[in-house]
């Protein structure tokens, strides 16, 4: 046994597992796929300040998640806990929104890092697929992201999850509102951290999952009262335009989320069947979050989906996911001629497309069978010395138990055949 294990909050995603993994993935990123999002890919760090200025100096993922260090070099730097900032970081310095085309519409996937107390569904690292939007205010595309998230994860079989959607208004109406809730904070009961909390983002307070603080909370002023005219309007428009699509959401007015860029429509994918970490994916509008971190005035939206919280919830809801079998050939060569006959055979299949593996390791018959029908391959090719002297390998249909003699020159066609 080795003596290294994985570190503490992290796991491995081992076969045959893992190919679920891989399925929420394609299942996620496929409806953007088709919606004009192209494929980014961004550094698994970036400079500390990066996250500080754009996911907000008080909140807990800069504060106490963050894995922050310095280089050799004397740079600062931390580990990605999340990928948006990172995204718009990489857009900006590329020039992407000066093309002409905006806005831009981008799709990642990848492994984000916080320090955290390690429970089911929350990890130290953790897999996201997400999207932007960079550069256009419209309702249509707010909403266009939320419905492409719901037609990922109803694709992937799942029903018992929810969409929650509320507005956080913008630079006009929510200063209004700041003042408001802050004054009702500093009459409540919370400890000094929160209190400092309430001084520097109050709508943080909103997030905080403590029982005794959300019991304080009720009555607190909601940000839907303080919205201007422009950002009423803008929500409604986002919330007719989801409802048109057949898309049902709850209109949930403490929904803040946990990152400070967010401005306008905020939206949370929730699944009751995950306990207290019921939370699958969210996101929203961040308007001014490319001013932030010093690029020019971009308003944008997008979500990330968590792809282990979505295999929880799958697994929740006990949705089994047609993952197709990994080889669909296993040849098992008897001899060495065997060996060089069969192995041609199998790499011929695989230029075709199709998955094949081999026996290695000279194993006798018995021993490669059992690997064969381990394999999930459909067909087994099996062929011997005698069977080469006649010219023929023999086909296994490993569902039925049927097998026949073919000829070495026609097994790949029959193979092909066979398998569609």
């Amino acid at each position: 046994m080795s003596t290294f294990k994985a570190p503490k909050g992290t796991y491995d995603l081992i076969p045959p597992e893992s190919a679920k993994y891989l399925a929420v993935r394609e299942a996620i990123s496929a409806p953007l796929r088709n919606s004009g999002y192209g494929y980014i890919e961004t550094p698994g760090f970036e400079n500390v300040e990066l996250f500080a200025r754009g996911v907000g100096e008080s909140t807990d993922i800069v504060t106490k998640e963050m894995y922050a260090f310095e280089t050799k070099g004397g740079d600062r730097l931390a580990l990605r806990p999340e990928g948006t900032a990172s995204v718009l970081r990489a857009a900006l310095e590329a020039n992407l929104h000066k093309a002409g085309n905006l806005p831009v519409k981008l799709w990642y996937s990848g492994s984000y890092y916080r320090y955290e107390r390690p429970q089911k569904g929350r990890y130290r690292h953790f897999s996201q697929v997400g999207a932007e939007a960079i550069g256009a205010e419209d309702p249509a595309l707010d909403a266009e992201l939320i419905i492409l998230a719901d037609q990922a994860y109803r694709s992937l079989g799942l029903r018992n999850f929810r969409i929650l959607l509320n507005s956080l208004g913008d630079k006009e109406c929510r200063p209004v509102y700041r003042a408001a809730l802050q004054e009702f904070l500093r009459g409540l009961d919370l400890d000094e951290e929160t209190l400092r909390r309430a001084e520097i983002n109050p709508l943080r307070v909103l997030d905080d999952k403590r029982d005794d603080v959300q019991k304080q909370l009720t009555g607190a002023p909601l940000l839907r009262d303080y919205l201007c005219d422009a950002c009423k309007a803008y929500h409604e428009e986002v919330r007719d335009l989801i409802t048109t699509a057949g898309v049902t959401f709850e209109d949930d007015p403490k929904l803040v989320r946990g990152l400070d860029y967010y401005t306008r429509t905020t939206f949370e994918f929730v699944h009751d069947g995950l306990g207290s970490q019921s939370a699958v994916g969210g996101g929203g509008r961040y308007d001014g979050l490319s001013e932030m971190i010093g690029g020019p005035a971009l308003p944008s939206v997008g979500w990330a989906l968590g792809v282990d919280r979505t295999v929880l919830a799958l697994e929740a809801e006990g949705v089994e996911l047609e993952i197709p079998a990994s080889t669909s050939v296993f040849a098992v060569p008897l001899g060495e001629e065997a060996r060089r006959v069969l192995f041609g055979v199998v790499t011929e299949l695989r230029k075709l497309g199709v998955p094949a593996d081999f026996s290695y390791g000279a194993k006798g018959l018995k021993g490669a069978m059992k690997n064969a029908n381990r394999s999930g391959a459909r067909y087994t090719v099996v062929a011997g010395e005698r069977d080469l002297a006649e010219g023929v390998v023999q086909l296994k249909d490993m569902e039925s138990g049927e097998q026949a003699a073919v000829g070495v020159g026609e097994i790949v066609a029959e193979l092909r055949s066979r398998l569609g």
